[in-house]
């Protein structure tokens, strides 16, 4: 079953915000620590990887707080390109995803 087929049991329309909250703290501290691991890196790491890795993990946490930011506003679960609401599933999967699986299809 894919992620933007319904699911025939009944699962709330929208990730209850604590949860969300959750979720995403969850994923800010496992970004947090994956830095730390990499900038505590002995010498012996390849710089380019490091630094690559670095970059992800930073988009990452950037998308994790402009996640936090639509909590707060409201519009968290809402696909930022089409406006209707991001299945439960794929907010239980990415909590800090913007689009649903239709839209992020095509803006890649």
């Amino acid at each position: 079953m894919s992620l933007d087929t319904p699911r025939p049991e009944t699962r709330p329309e929208r990730l209850p915000a604590h949860e969300a909250l959750q979720r995403l703290e969850h994923e800010r501290n496992s970004r947090l620590t994956q830095l730390r691991a990499l900038e505590e890196a002995g010498a012996d790491t390849e710089e380019h990887v490091i630094a690559v890795q670095k970059d992800t993990i930073r988009r990452v946490l950037a998308e994790v707080e402009a996640a936090f930011a639509r909590v707060r506003d409201g519009n968290y679960g809402h696909c930022l390109d089409c406006a209707k609401p991001v299945p439960v599933e794929r907010l239980e999967i990415l909590p800090y995803t913007r689009f649903c699986v239709p839209c992020r299809r095509d803006t890649v």
